[in-house]
């Protein structure tokens, strides 16, 4: 009686559900409170379940699920919440993810730092991508094999037991004692872990977190797909037929912006492909640089998932060390650059370095000429042999459209790899598909990304491969109409608040190419002491942004995303992108995203009020 009330109600929610949840990667986010996320919209979502109530108008109001697809949105908390409660389990204890083994590694990695015990066991045969050899070697995760011929065969064990199955019905979930973690492989859509008991709820936030920043939660489309199958439907959402032609198309779209020939791999979001990077390099230094120690230089204020992942992958590796480069504000990033990697040089350690270009998110562009001179100088290590040289992985999402590894690009003699966040310009902000490229010099290190991506299950769905099919070939001219009404805009501000000081590119960089769309903005403070000053500048921020998304709602959203097709984004890079950011690192600023489609006479109408209303 009682699945049948859940599967009544969640076929009404899908036949009423707002678009916004299919289609766009955020959701209500004029709605969100970051601690209370996953909880408050299915505390809201379960008082009208409660009353039967699945009219459109009520969903469209419940609040952001989470902050991101990557972290979950509400379609998969939907589906958590039916399965758990047709299961007569905790939605908390169910995740779903697009990744079939990033549950698996989720856990293994909880339990190298608990020194946890971790047994895996199946039945029959697992994926080819399930690269066991790879998580003990290059990864550094414990566990022992157990195949088994049924549920029933799995017995006590000391530590953690994983039981993964193929079995994708969820709606009669077989769970036993004597496992832990159940994995249900959902074919094509991803994987669906259950948490099994109290005893291990401390998990929870581990997995979630693993999702958020090596992966992503199950997509919005395949989400609706499995609530379809769940509640008895056959899925209409009908499987891309084009996959091949779209990632040919996508393949040879992305060759010709960057100007490579290199292999293009595409990965679930940027952070994805990110991971696979950073393991497909530490895996070719384990093999060509025995015993030597690994140090990733990454910038202490750059995006919050790139400097969070970085960190976390070192911890778990012991010969991987972070080492901080300053690259904002007083810091010059090509110093910063030449002093690390002479400190790496002398102890003999393989360097790579992680840089966004422009800085994220103070929009700075370093002297590229002197950077490439820094990077290509041969250095000696303390006993007068050869030093390694680095590998430079370039964050160029805030300006995808400079060719920085093609054959004349200024990063030529340098092994760059170069990757962008597909949320942004690439799709238009209408999936979170990622890519990346390598230079000439670089292009042996791509087999071994590869492997990493497909070991990860991290490689873009068909969905997302025809979104990038479809959005690829305007992105160009789309960067280059947002600039235009960046510039306006940033001109406009400068014109009517003089006293702010906005981070944007000089005309003389916009002339080399680079025309970013976004910018920061410090808006003018006062008060008697330091403490003072921050906190009115920080109430100013937001009332800037509560006046721009209240008078221009249509078109200005609270949001951290860039590239949009649509309106004006706003942000604080400190509560949002930098969000696991050392506190004394972060950016308590405005950060503005422009794109080719706005009203912005009415946005530069609002911000002259808002300036009349802070000079009264």
């Amino acid at each position: 009686m009682k699945e049948k009330k859940v599967t009544a109600y969640i076929e009404n929610v899908l036949g009423n559900m707002p678009e916004d949840w299919l289609k766009l990667t955020t959701h209500r986010l004029d709605i969100y409170n970051e601690k209370l996320a996953k909880t408050e919209f299915l505390e809201q979502f379960e008082n009208l379940y409660k009353t039967n109530n699945a009219e459109k108008s009520a969903l469209s109001e419940l609040p952001t699920a989470f902050d991101y697809i990557r972290l979950g949105h509400p379609l998969s908390s939907v589906l958590e919440w039916g399965i758990a409660k047709i299961n007569n389990l905790k939605p908390d204890n169910i995740i779903s993810f697009s990744s079939r083994t990033a549950p698996v590694l989720a856990v293994l990695r909880k339990n190298l730092f608990d020194a946890r015990k971790t047994r895996i066991a199946y039945i029959d045969e697992l994926p080819e991508f399930f690269d066991f050899e790879a998580l003990k070697h290059v990864y550094g995760y414990d566990f022992e094999l157990l195949k088994v011929e049924k549920l029933e065969d799995i017995k006590e064990f000391e530590g953690s037991t994983i039981f993964i199955t193929k079995a994708d019905k969820t709606s009669d979930l077989q769970l036993n004692s004597n496992v832990d973690f159940l994995i249900s492989l959902q074919g094509e859509l991803g994987s669906i872990i259950i948490i099994n008991g109290e005893k291990n709820e401390s998990y929870i936030s581990e997995i979630q977190h693993v999702r958020r920043r090596e992966t992503i939660a199950m997509t919005p489309a395949d989400s609706f797909t499995a609530l379809q199958t769940l509640v008895g439907k056959k899925p209409s959402t009908s499987q891309n037929t084009n996959y091949k032609n779209n990632k040919e198309s996508v393949t040879n779209s992305v060759q010709e912006i960057t100007a490579t020939s290199s292999k293009v791999l595409l990965g679930f979001c940027g952070l994805s492909v990110q991971y696979a990077i950073m393991m497909g390099l530490i895996d070719e230094a384990l093999e060509k640089h025995k015993g030597k120690q690994i140090k990733i230089i990454v910038p202490p204020n750059c995006y919050g998932g790139t400097n969070d992942q970085a960190r976390r992958v070192a911890a778990c590796i012991d010969n991987v060390e972070i080492l901080d480069l300053p690259v904002d504000g007083d810091n010059d990033m090509v110093q910063s650059t030449d002093k690390v990697l002479q400190q790496v040089a002398e102890e003999g350690a393989v360097p790579f370095i992680i840089a966004e270009i422009p800085t994220n998110p103070r929009v700075e562009v370093p002297d590229l000429e002197k950077l490439r001179e820094v990077l290509s100088k041969e250095r000696k290590t303390s006993s007068g042999e050869v030093a390694n040289d680095p590998v430079f992985i370039l964050d160029q999402t805030f300006c995808p459209n400079i060719q920085f590894c093609g054959e004349d690009g200024i990063l030529a003699s340098i092994r760059t790899i170069s990757y962008v966040s597909g949320s942004k310009f690439p799709s238009g902000g209408k999936c979170t598909a990622g890519y990346c490229v390598a230079n000439k010099k670089a292009d042996s290190l791509m087999h071994n990304i590869d492997k990493h991506l497909q070991l990860c299950d991290n490689e873009a769905t068909a969905l997302q491969v025809e979104i990038l099919a479809e959005q690829l070939p305007s992105m160009n001219q789309r960067i280059k109409d947002a600039y235009k009404n960046t510039r306006e805009f940033v001109s406009f501000i400068e014109a009517t608040l003089p006293e702010a000081k906005i981070n944007f590119v000089s005309e003389e960089l916009a002339n080399e190419g680079f025309t970013p769309s976004v910018f920061s903005l410090d808006l003018p403070t006062k008060g008697n002491t330091a403490e003072e000053r921050e906190s009115y500048k920080r109430a100013l921020n937001l009332k800037l942004i509560d006046m721009m998304i209240s008078r221009i709602p249509n078109e200005s959203k609270y949001c951290v995303s860039y590239g949009q097709l649509k309106g004006c984004y706003w942000t604080i890079p400190a509560t949002s992108t930098q969000g696991t950011t050392k506190e004394d690192d972060k950016d308590y600023i405005a950060r503005v995203s422009v794109s080719p489609d706005l009203d912005l006479e009415l946005h530069k109408k609002v911000f002259s009020d808002f300036v009349k209303q802070i000079s009264n």
